[in-house]
């Protein structure tokens, strides 16, 4: 198992709406953690498993305040919450003013989210939604802790172009001077598109050879659909099968795709653990 950061580079491409929607469909006991310095969305838009509003002070918060005493992995579910549908989450910060509590935390939090799992008390996945990220973004200190670091884009040109230069940035970050070939063999950033599903298979290419072309190490994992309804229903704003919408077929497809790329490396499934949403 391992820490998965998911993040954009810039704008609203559906960075938690990915994060949520790949954490509820994934195969082993996961946390989803919304790690984003700027300030978290899930009290805004979700629920707690008892019906009433998350709490937004138990989660980045409340770590925050403790943390800098040191955090052991297992910790972390002292800080976690279930949301409706049962997803356990590290709920965000209120703002980015809450942010400096972590200042000069982040590597610690990268690791404590890796260690767990392998810890012998709750072992889970972690799934990180970072936001948007940038060279001066705090949560920058988190990927080099991550077993995979996910870029989440929309199709416009100008997204896919700025996409490629971030993908191209955190390779010589994570990876230093070591590029192509040798980069590929050991990808750790991939691409999430979100893309209408009649055209993300062509797109999905395109944007393959264009990753490939300028050596980032980077490449496609899968699309998640552009599905509003779908995203509203993930919310609990709107009824509906959530297990039957694009959004969340397209989730499956994207987690089946990534464990079957990246799986091998990461450990046997934690005991009795499965997504929250019905397959």
């Amino acid at each position: 198992m391992a820490l998965i950061a998911i993040a954009a580079d810039k704008g609203s491409p559906g960075v938690t709406t990915t994060a949520v929607a790949l954490a509820a469909v994934w195969p082993r006991r996961v946390l989803l953690a919304e790690t984003d310095p700027s300030g978290g969305d899930l009290v805004y838009r979700s629920s707690a498993a008892h019906g009433g509003p998350l709490d937004p002070n138990t989660g980045m918060l409340s770590i925050a305040a403790t943390a800098r005493r040191g955090l052991a992995a297992e910790q972390l579910w002292d800080h976690a919450q279930p949301m409706s549908g049962g997803l356990d989450v590290l709920v965000g910060l209120g703002s980015s003013e809450h942010a400096a509590g972590l200042a000069g935390q982040w590597p610690m939090l990268g690791h404590s989210f890796a260690a767990l799992a392998d810890s012998p008390y709750g072992a889970a996945d972690v799934i990180a939604d970072c936001g948007r990220i940038g060279a001066d973004s705090p949560t920058i200190d988190l990927l080099p802790h991550a077993g995979l670091v996910l870029l989440v884009a929309r199709t416009e040109p100008e997204n896919l172009a700025r996409v490629r230069d971030r993908a191209g940035a955190l390779a010589a970050r994570l990876h230093g001077a070591q590029r192509g070939p040798a980069t590929l063999a050991r990808t750790l950033i991939g691409i999430v598109l979100v893309a209408d599903p009649g055209s993300s298979a062509k797109l999905a290419n395109q944007v393959n050879d264009m990753l490939v072309g300028s050596q980032t190490g980077a490449r496609v994992v899968g699309s998640i659909a552009h599905d509003p309804a779908g995203a509203e229903q993930l919310a609990g704003r709107k009824r509906g099968r959530l297990d039957k919408s694009l959004l969340i077929r397209s989730a499956r497809k994207v987690v089946g795709d990534i464990n079957q790329q990246f799986g091998a490396a990461w450990t046997a499934p934690a005991a009795g653990a499965t997504g929250t949403v019905g397959r």
